[in-house]
C-alpha cells in the first residue's frame, strides 16, 4: 500500500501534538493508513513459501493470511544471496503462464424463455486454485472466480435466477445498471435476503450500455472478497459508435481473501492478453477489491474511452491508469510494438518482492 504525504508530520509527532480539530483528523487518517499498510503487508502465501524452500533450502516463517511469503516488512536477509534472489525471479517468469485448476470469467450463454434471456446462477463454496499448489476456500457463482461473464444488449429483457447453496444468506446487486428499485439487490432495503437453500429471481429490461459488474451486497466484505463477483457487459443498441477492436478482454481486479488477483488468479497463474501486431485490444477494467490499483502497461500507451460504462467525449492517453474500488474503465491499446510486455498494478507490494513477481502481474503479448 502506498501513501502520499506532502507534509513533514509523522504519526509519532502528531500523536504527541496538542489536540486541535485539524490534528485530530490528521492523526485519525494516519492511524488508518498505517493499520491498513500493516494488514496489507502481513499476509502469507504457502505456495511462495514452498518456492523459497526450493530456491534457498531454508523454510520461511509463515505469518498467516494469504500473502505472507511476499511480506515486504520481512528483513531483506530472508534471501541471502543475489544468486538465490535471481533464481526465484527467473523461476516465476519461466513458469508464466502457469497451469492451475479452474478458469473464471467464462461467458455464460442464456436460454430464451418467451423472449427473456435467462441466466441461472448457483452460489456455492468450492476449493479454488489461485496459483500453483495454493488452494483456497471460494464463494462462487457456478463454481468459478470471477463468476460467469454475462453479456447482453441494451433493451434486452433479462432474468437472473439465483440459487443459494451457501451457509448464509446472500443477494445480487447489479453494479452500474440503473434498474428499478426493487431489482437493486440490497437486503432489507429493496428485497429480503436470499436464505440458504432458497432461490430468488431478478428480472428487468437492461437500461444502460457499458462495462458493469454483479456481486453480493450482503455481508459483502466477506462474500465479495471470497469470490461472489462477476462482469455484466452491456452492448449498446446502436453499435455504430463502438470502436472496432480485435480483442475484447475483461480484467477483474481483486484484493480480497485470496490475495492480489487478476480474474481470480495470482502470478504466475494469471492469463496473458495475446494479440497480433497491428491489432487493437479493448481492456475492460473492473475493480472488485478494496484498494486502488494503478494499472501500468509497458511499451504502449492506453487510450481511455469510457468510465463506469459511459463513453468519454474526450478520450485521453496514459500508461498508468488509477482504478478505485467499484470503478470500471475501458481502454484501447494499439498493438504496434511487438514483444512480451509486463502489465501490472504499480503499487509494487501488490506485484513484486525479493522472491520475484506475484499477485497482480500479467503480460500483453504482441505477436509478429
Amino acid at each position: 500500500m502506498s501513501t502520499d504525504r506532502s507534509g513533514s508530520d509523522t504519526l509519532e509527532t502528531l500523536v504527541h501534538a496538542p489536540t486541535t480539530r485539524r490534528s485530530f483528523l490528521r492523526r485519525a487518517t494516519l492511524s488508518a493508513v498505517g493499520a491498513g499498510a500493516l494488514v496489507a503487508c502481513g499476509k502469507a502465501s504457502a505456495g511462495s513459501n514452498a518456492a523459497v524452500v526450493a530456491a534457498t533450502g531454508a523454510p520461511q516463517a509463515a505469518t498467516g493470511g494469504t500473502m505472507g511469503a511476499h511480506d515486504t516488512m520481512k528483513a531483506p536477509a530472508s534471501i541471502s544471496t543475489a544468486e538465490a534472489m535471481d533464481a526465484m525471479h527467473e523461476k516465476g517468469i519461466k513458469a508464466f503462464p502457469a497451469k492451475t485448476e479452474g478458469k473464471g470469467n467464462q461467458l455464460l450463454a442464456p436460454r430464451m424463455e418467451k423472449g427473456v434471456k435467462t441466466f441461472d446462477l448457483t452460489a456455492s463454496v468450492v476449493q479454488w486454485e489461485v496459483e500453483p499448489g495454493r488452494r483456497v476456500e471460494a464463494w462462487t457463482y457456478n463454481g468459478m472466480v470471477p463468476a460467469p461473464q454475462i453479456r447482453v444488449r441494451e433493451g434486452d429483457r433479462v432474468r437472473v435466477n439465483l440459487k443459494n447453496d451457501l451457509p448464509e444468506s446472500t443477494a445480487i446487486h447489479f453494479h452500474g445498471l440503473e434498474l428499478p428499485n426493487d431489482q437493486d439487490g440490497v437486503p432489507f432495503i429493496t428485497q429480503p435476503p436470499v436464505k440458504p437453500g432458497k432461490t430468488y429471481s431478478y428480472e428487468f429490461t437492461v437500461p444502460n450500455a457499458g462495462s458493469h459488474m454483479y456481486h453480493s451486497h450482503h455481508n459483502s466484505t466477506k462474500q465479495v472478497g471470497l469470490g461472489l463477483l462477476g462482469a455484466f457487459v452491456v452492448e449498446p443498441r446502436d453499435m455504430s459508435h463502438e470502436p472496432k477492436v480485435d480483442v475484447d478482454y475483461v480484467l477483474v481486479l481483486n484484493d480480497g481473501a485470496h490475495g492480489y488477483t487478476f480474474n481470480g488468479k495470482s502470478f504466475p497463474a494469471t492469463e496473458p492478453i495475446v494479440a497480433k501486431l497491428g491489432q487493437k485490444v479493448r481492456i475492460r477494467y473492473m475493480n472488485e477489491g478494496m484498494m486502488i490499483h494503478p494499472m501500468h502497461l509497458h511499451g504502449m500507451h492506453q487510450t481511455v474511452i469510457a468510465k463506469d460504462g459511459w463513453p468519454l467525449s474526450n478520450p485521453w492517453k496514459c500508461d498508468t491508469l488509477n482504478i478505485a474500488p467499484g470503478e470500471r474503465y475501458d481502454v484501447i491499446v494499439n498493438c504496434n510494438n511487438p514483444g512480451t510486455w509486463a502489465f501490472h498494478c504499480h503499487i509494487l507490494p501488490h506485484a513484486e518482492s525479493d522472491r520475484g513477481m506475484f499477485g497482480m502481474v500479467t503480460a500483453l503479448i504482441v505477436q509478429k
